[in-house]
């Protein structure tokens, strides 16, 4: 093959090679970049708000409350996983559980999600889908535990536990998690605080989509 050849092919690979690049990184989903304001994440991702009003329409779970369970579960990390266990301390084992997604649900739970909302072609890294999860779920405990929907402390508790564990009272085994709901608890109230000042604006913006 002529010299010049050669360089137009090469020059053709790094060209592809750049062009996948770009493409790939437009569709990685950053986190946004303070998670401790709900104006702030709204506004950084405009379907979000119309998703999160969606699953509140749907399943009668506040926005501030699914919201600040996505905030403990991935921090809003679309691909996030538990941490892997580690052998001596450094050596890295399985992961502890199937968790995965913003809503860190775990494949069992996952797959009851779908069969009940005929939703077979929902993702974990999927906001929208995510959230919607969420909100099926608060609703579940709502119905089965009688957790008020607005209480985020005690659903809260039940996502985590699972609403058999919940039942059995594990969490009163579980200090740190106690620590932990009730700081959800607090972000959900910080959030709904926040909310009142900025959601007409995105009611506004977005109120062509409900109805």
């Amino acid at each position: 093959m002529p010299k010049s050849m050669k360089n137009s092919a090469r020059a053709h690979k790094l060209i592809t090679l750049l062009c996948c690049t770009t493409i790939l990184s437009a569709c990685v989903q950053l986190p946004p970049k303070d998670v401790n304001d709900i104006c702030s994440i709204f506004k950084e991702k405009p379907d979000w708000y119309p998703n999160a009003k969606e699953a509140y329409e749907r399943w009668g779970a506040p926005i501030h409350v699914t919201m600040a369970i996505v905030r403990q579960e991935s921090h809003f990390h679309a691909d996030a996983k538990p941490p892997r266990n580690k052998f001596l301390g450094f050596i890295p084992m399985f992961r502890p559980t199937s968790a995965y997604g913003y809503a860190q649900a775990i494949d069992g739970t996952w797959k009851q999600y779908q069969k009940a909302t005929g939703n077979s072609w929902a993702d974990r890294d999927s906001f929208e889908d995510a959230i919607d999860f969420i909100g099926w779920y608060i609703r579940r405990s709502h119905g089965l535990l009688k957790i008020s929907k607005w209480d985020t402390y005690l659903q809260y508790l039940a996502y985590h536990e699972g609403q058999a564990g919940f039942k059995k009272k594990s969490y009163m085994k579980k200090p740190w998690l106690i620590k932990v709901a009730k700081k959800v608890d607090l972000h959900s109230q910080r959030y709904i605080n926040q909310l009142k000042k900025c959601e007409p604006h995105f009611q506004k913006k977005s109120g062509w989509w409900f109805f």
